[in-house]
Protein backbone atom coordinates (compact mmCIF):
# COMPACT_ATOMS: atom_id res chain seq x y z
CA UNK A 1 0.00 0.00 0.00
CA UNK A 2 1.45 3.46 -1.12
CA UNK A 3 1.80 6.46 1.08
CA UNK A 4 -0.86 8.24 -0.84
CA UNK A 5 -2.97 5.18 -0.47
CA UNK A 6 -3.19 5.42 3.03
CA UNK A 7 -3.36 9.05 2.92
CA UNK A 8 -6.72 8.90 0.82
CA UNK A 9 -7.61 6.09 3.25
CA UNK A 10 -7.34 8.09 6.53
CA UNK A 11 -8.52 11.81 4.73
CA UNK A 12 -11.98 9.20 3.05
CA UNK A 13 -12.97 7.98 6.31
CA UNK A 14 -12.91 11.44 7.99
CA UNK A 15 -14.85 12.58 4.99
CA UNK A 16 -17.64 10.06 5.16
CA UNK A 17 -18.00 10.40 8.75
CA UNK A 18 -18.21 14.02 9.12
CA UNK A 19 -21.00 14.00 6.74
CA UNK A 20 -22.31 11.11 8.16
CA UNK A 21 -22.57 13.11 11.70
CA UNK A 22 -23.65 16.04 10.09
CA UNK A 23 -26.78 13.95 8.39
CA UNK A 24 -27.40 12.57 11.96
CA UNK A 25 -30.59 15.18 12.86
CA UNK A 26 -31.05 16.51 9.18
CA UNK A 27 -35.13 15.38 7.60
CA UNK A 28 -35.44 17.42 5.12
CA UNK A 29 -34.58 15.50 1.78
CA UNK A 30 -33.50 17.83 -0.21
CA UNK A 31 -31.14 18.61 2.06
CA UNK A 32 -30.03 15.68 2.71
CA UNK A 33 -29.59 15.46 -0.64
CA UNK A 34 -27.54 18.42 -1.00
CA UNK A 35 -24.75 16.76 1.59
CA UNK A 36 -24.94 13.64 -0.02
CA UNK A 37 -23.79 15.44 -2.91
CA UNK A 38 -21.27 17.32 -0.80
CA UNK A 39 -19.80 14.45 0.15
CA UNK A 40 -19.82 12.44 -2.89
CA UNK A 41 -17.91 15.49 -4.93
CA UNK A 42 -15.38 16.31 -2.37
CA UNK A 43 -14.29 12.43 -2.11
CA UNK A 44 -14.24 12.53 -5.64
CA UNK A 45 -12.14 15.88 -5.95
CA UNK A 46 -9.61 14.44 -3.39
CA UNK A 47 -9.05 11.49 -5.88
CA UNK A 48 -8.90 13.80 -8.61
CA UNK A 49 -11.50 11.46 -10.94
CA UNK A 50 -14.51 13.55 -12.85
CA UNK A 51 -17.49 12.19 -13.98
CA UNK A 52 -18.41 12.37 -17.50
CA UNK A 53 -22.22 12.17 -18.34
CA UNK A 54 -23.55 10.11 -21.91
CA UNK A 55 -26.70 10.23 -23.56
CA UNK A 56 -27.17 12.99 -20.84
CA UNK A 57 -30.19 14.26 -22.86
CA UNK A 58 -32.28 11.06 -21.84
CA UNK A 59 -31.69 11.81 -17.92
CA UNK A 60 -34.89 12.67 -16.65
CA UNK A 61 -35.02 16.01 -14.01
CA UNK A 62 -37.25 14.98 -11.93
CA UNK A 63 -39.95 12.20 -11.55
CA UNK A 64 -39.90 8.87 -9.08
CA UNK A 65 -37.48 5.63 -10.31
CA UNK A 66 -36.19 2.44 -9.52
CA UNK A 67 -32.21 3.90 -10.44
CA UNK A 68 -30.75 0.71 -11.64
CA UNK A 69 -26.84 0.90 -11.80
CA UNK A 70 -23.93 -1.37 -12.13
CA UNK A 71 -21.86 -2.12 -9.49
CA UNK A 72 -18.06 -2.39 -9.62
CA UNK A 73 -16.28 0.13 -7.16
CA UNK A 74 -16.97 1.39 -3.30
CA UNK A 75 -17.19 5.00 -4.83
CA UNK A 76 -20.45 3.64 -7.35
CA UNK A 77 -22.65 5.70 -4.71
CA UNK A 78 -20.70 9.19 -5.52
CA UNK A 79 -20.34 8.95 -9.39
CA UNK A 80 -23.96 8.31 -9.27
CA UNK A 81 -25.10 11.16 -7.09
CA UNK A 82 -22.91 13.61 -9.08
CA UNK A 83 -24.19 12.22 -12.10
CA UNK A 84 -27.67 13.24 -10.72
CA UNK A 85 -26.24 16.45 -9.18
CA UNK A 86 -29.03 18.69 -11.69
CA UNK A 87 -31.68 17.09 -11.01
CA UNK A 88 -34.17 16.87 -8.34
CA UNK A 89 -33.79 13.28 -8.59
CA UNK A 90 -33.17 11.88 -4.68
CA UNK A 91 -33.91 8.93 -2.66
CA UNK A 92 -32.93 6.01 -0.23
CA UNK A 93 -30.18 3.61 -1.31
CA UNK A 94 -30.90 -0.06 -0.54
CA UNK A 95 -27.83 -1.20 1.62
CA UNK A 96 -26.64 -4.22 2.68
CA UNK A 97 -26.36 -4.97 6.37
CA UNK A 98 -22.78 -5.50 6.00
CA UNK A 99 -22.80 -1.60 5.49
CA UNK A 100 -24.96 -0.51 8.23
CA UNK A 101 -22.21 -2.20 10.26
CA UNK A 102 -18.91 -0.99 8.45
CA UNK A 103 -16.48 0.68 11.09
CA UNK A 104 -15.69 3.36 7.67
CA UNK A 105 -19.21 3.59 6.22
CA UNK A 106 -21.99 3.04 8.61
CA UNK A 107 -22.35 6.09 10.37
CA UNK A 108 -23.24 7.76 6.72
CA UNK A 109 -25.35 4.57 5.67
CA UNK A 110 -27.43 5.03 8.56
CA UNK A 111 -27.94 8.48 8.14
CA UNK A 112 -27.74 9.54 4.23
CA UNK A 113 -31.15 7.43 3.63
CA UNK A 114 -30.67 4.27 3.19
CA UNK A 115 -33.26 1.29 3.64
CA UNK A 116 -31.69 -1.85 5.29
CA UNK A 117 -31.38 -5.37 3.21
CA UNK A 118 -30.86 -7.91 5.74
CA UNK A 119 -30.51 -11.56 3.69
CA UNK A 120 -30.77 -13.40 6.81
CA UNK A 121 -34.35 -12.62 7.58
CA UNK A 122 -37.15 -15.27 6.41
CA UNK A 123 -39.39 -12.08 5.88
CA UNK A 124 -38.72 -9.85 3.95
CA UNK A 125 -41.85 -7.57 4.43
CA UNK A 126 -40.79 -5.10 6.39
CA UNK A 127 -37.75 -4.39 3.92
CA UNK A 128 -40.65 -3.85 0.92
CA UNK A 129 -43.08 -1.47 3.78
CA UNK A 130 -39.81 0.40 3.83
CA UNK A 131 -39.67 0.99 -0.25
CA UNK A 132 -43.74 1.77 -0.13
CA UNK A 133 -42.86 4.49 2.54
CA UNK A 134 -40.44 5.72 0.38
CA UNK A 135 -42.51 6.07 -2.92
CA UNK A 136 -45.28 7.45 -0.48
CA UNK A 137 -43.00 10.31 -0.05
CA UNK A 138 -42.25 10.89 -3.24
CA UNK A 139 -39.25 9.99 -3.12
CA UNK A 140 -36.96 7.38 -5.71
CA UNK A 141 -35.23 4.09 -4.64
CA UNK A 142 -31.61 3.56 -5.85
CA UNK A 143 -30.27 -0.06 -5.91
CA UNK A 144 -27.39 -2.68 -7.31
CA UNK A 145 -29.15 -4.96 -8.94
CA UNK A 146 -26.20 -7.38 -9.04
CA UNK A 147 -26.62 -7.75 -5.22
CA UNK A 148 -22.75 -7.34 -4.84
CA UNK A 149 -19.88 -5.52 -6.18
CA UNK A 150 -18.76 -7.32 -9.77
CA UNK A 151 -15.16 -8.06 -8.84
CA UNK A 152 -14.68 -10.39 -12.32
CA UNK A 153 -13.65 -9.14 -15.57
CA UNK A 154 -17.46 -9.45 -16.94
CA UNK A 155 -19.53 -6.88 -17.66
CA UNK A 156 -21.98 -7.16 -15.41
CA UNK A 157 -23.52 -10.33 -13.28
CA UNK A 158 -26.88 -12.20 -12.61
CA UNK A 159 -29.19 -9.80 -11.12
CA UNK A 160 -31.30 -10.47 -8.09
CA UNK A 161 -34.80 -10.89 -8.25
CA UNK A 162 -35.43 -7.86 -5.61
CA UNK A 163 -35.16 -4.84 -8.12
CA UNK A 164 -37.98 -6.18 -10.39
CA UNK A 165 -40.64 -6.91 -7.68
CA UNK A 166 -40.04 -2.90 -5.74
CA UNK A 167 -40.35 -1.65 -9.38
CA UNK A 168 -44.17 -3.57 -9.61
CA UNK A 169 -45.17 -3.29 -5.79
CA UNK A 170 -44.24 0.73 -6.21
CA UNK A 171 -45.45 0.89 -9.31
CA UNK A 172 -42.33 3.25 -10.76
CA UNK A 173 -40.74 3.11 -13.98
CA UNK A 174 -37.07 1.96 -14.16
CA UNK A 175 -34.08 4.34 -14.66
CA UNK A 176 -31.44 2.38 -15.66
CA UNK A 177 -27.28 4.02 -15.09
CA UNK A 178 -24.29 2.30 -16.54
CA UNK A 179 -21.02 3.26 -15.14
CA UNK A 180 -19.12 2.11 -18.30
CA UNK A 181 -15.55 2.67 -16.97
CA UNK A 182 -14.28 0.34 -14.90
CA UNK A 183 -14.70 2.55 -11.62
CA UNK A 184 -12.45 0.15 -9.00
CA UNK A 185 -9.34 0.35 -12.05
CA UNK A 186 -9.51 4.09 -11.34
CA UNK A 187 -9.58 4.22 -8.13
CA UNK A 188 -6.91 1.53 -7.46
CA UNK A 189 -5.25 4.25 -10.26
CA UNK A 190 -6.09 6.88 -8.35
CA UNK A 191 -4.41 5.29 -4.80
CA UNK A 192 -1.43 4.87 -6.68
CA UNK A 193 -0.87 8.64 -8.20
CA UNK A 194 -2.34 11.64 -6.55
CA UNK A 195 -1.30 13.56 -9.23
CA UNK A 196 -3.50 11.60 -11.60
CA UNK A 197 -6.50 12.94 -13.46
CA UNK A 198 -9.26 10.63 -14.47
CA UNK A 199 -12.72 10.55 -15.48
CA UNK A 200 -15.42 7.94 -14.92
CA UNK A 201 -17.95 7.56 -17.86
CA UNK A 202 -21.76 6.92 -16.86
CA UNK A 203 -24.50 6.33 -19.30
CA UNK A 204 -28.22 7.00 -19.39
CA UNK A 205 -30.45 4.28 -20.68
CA UNK A 206 -34.20 4.17 -21.71
CA UNK A 207 -36.52 4.59 -18.93
CA UNK A 208 -37.70 0.87 -18.73
CA UNK A 209 -41.31 0.50 -17.80
CA UNK A 210 -42.49 -1.60 -14.32
CA UNK A 211 -44.77 -3.28 -16.86
CA UNK A 212 -42.01 -4.69 -19.07
CA UNK A 213 -42.41 -8.30 -18.81
CA UNK A 214 -39.17 -8.79 -20.30
CA UNK A 215 -36.53 -10.42 -18.08
CA UNK A 216 -35.25 -7.02 -16.51
CA UNK A 217 -31.37 -8.16 -16.37
CA UNK A 218 -32.06 -8.44 -20.45
CA UNK A 219 -33.71 -5.44 -20.81
CA UNK A 220 -30.81 -3.76 -19.17
CA UNK A 221 -28.36 -5.29 -20.88
CA UNK A 222 -30.20 -4.35 -24.32
CA UNK A 223 -30.29 -0.62 -23.00
CA UNK A 224 -26.60 -0.59 -23.15
CA UNK A 225 -25.32 -3.24 -25.70
CA UNK A 226 -24.27 -5.64 -22.88
CA UNK A 227 -23.32 -8.94 -24.35
CA UNK A 228 -25.53 -11.72 -22.61
CA UNK A 229 -24.04 -14.03 -19.79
Amino acid sequence: MTFNAIKQGIYGLYLINSFGFRLRKIQDPMEIKRLRLGYSMAQLEALNISVVIENEEKLPQEGQYLVLINHKSVIDPPIVEVALKATNIFGPWISKKELYNSFFFGLFVRNAGSILLDREKNQMSGFFAQTKEAVKRKESIFIFPEGTRNKGTESLTMFKEGARIIALKNRISILPLYIKTHANAVLSASLADKHLKQEVTIVVGDLIDYKDKRNLESSYRECFGLSEA
